[in-house]
């Protein structure tokens, strides 16, 4: 009798954390499917298949399940970027292409709604975590440069390796992903071969 106790609390807490990844999942969808508006605490207790007070229990209130969506979120996309050493350009931009290919249009999305108080802070967190990823994916070749030149070449590779750039490749200009992949690295190289 004394190993069921520990083994419900473990099932117990299983079945919790199942609870919590279902209800950020909802989340995330309905906010990129409706909005910050269309996410309501009952659409997505139901989303998730469970009532509105289990969702409350787990995040006590919309802002809540909204920081809780966004830091996971935040996270995922950290984990997946930070994945490059900080010398191979190709690694680099294979690295990004995946994350584009995979979250660009949504990234696009919150860039969009920087106006909205709730959203705004994770466009901020976002830019500074693309600015951080250029300074680790870039960082043996930034490292040979200094002052005015460093800060030049940083600001250029920020400005290549934006969600936008991405979607003028990708998106107006209708390069496939070898295209846009070619075209990123070849300008990429230039940029950081210069005066080498």
């Amino acid at each position: 009798m004394g190993t069921t106790r520990p083994y419900a609390k473990v099932a117990r807490a299983e079945a919790e954390e199942r609870t919590r990844a279902a209800l950020l999942d909802a989340a995330e969808r309905l906010f990129f499917e409706r909005g910050e508006q269309g996410m309501s605490l009952s659409a997505v207790a139901a989303e998730a298949g469970v009532t509105k007070q289990t969702l409350l229990r787990h995040f006590g209130s919309k802002d809540g399940l909204t920081e809780q969506t966004f830091a996971r979120a935040f996270d995922d996309v950290r984990d997946q970027r930070w994945d490059v050493p900080g010398d191979d350009v190709e690694r680099a931009v294979d690295n990004l292409l995946d994350h584009y290919d995979a979250v660009g249009d949504r990234a696009l999305k919150i860039d969009a709604m920087d106006g909205v108080p709730a959203v705004a802070v994770w466009v901020r967190r976002a830019r500074e975590l693309h600015y951080d990823w250029v300074d680790h994916a870039f960082a043996a070749f930034l490292r040979e440069v200094r002052g005015s030149e460093r800060a030049r070449r940083r600001a250029a590779l920020i400005a290549l390796c934006d969600v936008h750039s991405w979607r003028t490749l990708s998106q107006h200009l209708g390069l496939d992903r070898g295209e846009v992949r070619a075209t990123l690295v070849l300008a990429i190289n230039r940029l950081l071969e210069e005066d080498r």
